[in-house]
């Protein structure tokens, strides 16, 4: 599979991300089963997590100190 960069991506309730890949596919994530692993812990908070930013084609919190793998978005969110 290539490799799709992230072009938007919103927070949504229940820790939901609605992303938006490069061909146009906009796609749902359930970021809810990593906010209890040690680096992603800050987004436990919903007005952090709701500070959801785009950048080198994947998504980050907190000015990039927080960052996702867009391969994982990718494969395990839903049309």
């Amino acid at each position: 599979m290539k490799l799709l960069d992230i072009v938007d991506a919103r927070a949504a309730d229940n820790f939901r991300l609605l992303l938006t890949f490069e061909n146009g596919e906009k796609r749902q994530f359930d970021f809810s089963p990593y906010l209890s692993r040690k680096p992603f812990a800050p987004l436990q908070e919903p007005e952090v997590f709701r500070q959801v930013a785009v950048k080198y084609g994947t998504v980050t919190w907190l000015g990039g100190a927080i960052d996702f793998d867009p391969e994982t978005l990718y494969e395990g969110s839903i049309p």
